[in-house]
């Protein structure tokens, strides 16, 4: 069975998305060569609406393959979640309609590698509630903002975490890398 990561930057309050751009500072080299590593690592990657619509816009153009992941995404599998979208153009894209956490099941029973889940904050919301996340790899930085949209809503249902990984990098960002710890709020496949 197929393996869905969450890779997340995350603000010590737990803030995955803002109106301000606030990862920029914290990108040293050594975060870059992580981001990288685990982004080649996926077989596929899961994208909701609003990141494929920035990505696909952007990615495709890049063909020097800038920070040595261009290839990789142009040319991986994508599943786009979205209700809205009624085609996805981006090379090796597909459209996964109806109901998202049936879908992602269904990806998950499928023949395959890993298939990591970026940005996405709805998606990934919604993914957490159906219990379907296996592994989360939050980036934590070292800043609050105090306001934006949070991984983790209020009213979630508890979900147990057994952490796998801790690394610190030269900006002060953390890697705190999780795996689902089934049973504990688990209402997964």
């Amino acid at each position: 069975m197929r393996k869905i990561t969450i890779s997340e930057f995350l603000t010590l309050d737990g803030v995955m998305e803002a109106s301000e751009e606030w990862q920029p500072p914290y990108v040293s080299d050594d975060l870059a060569a992580e981001i990288q590593e685990s982004i080649h690592q996926a077989e596929a990657f899961m994208l909701g609406r609003v990141t494929y619509e920035m990505l696909s816009a952007y990615w495709p153009l890049q063909t020097n393959n800038e920070f040595g992941i261009a290839d990789k995404l142009n040319s991986s599998r994508k599943f786009v979640v979205s209700s809205a979208l009624e085609r996805v153009e981006w090379n090796n894209s597909t459209l996964v309609k109806g109901d998202p956490a049936e879908g992602v099941r269904q990806l998950k029973r499928q023949p395959g590698g890993d298939i990591m889940v970026f940005g996405s904050a709805t998606l990934v919301q919604s993914l957490m509630e159906a219990g379907l996340i296996d592994e989360y790899r939050l980036m934590v930085h070292p800043i609050v903002l105090g306001s934006g949209k949070r991984l983790f809503n209020d009213g979630m249902e508890m979900t147990g975490l057994k952490l796998i990984e801790a690394k610190a990098f030269s900006s002060g960002v953390v890697l705190l890398h999780y795996q689902a710890a089934r049973g504990v709020g688990d209402t997964g496949p």
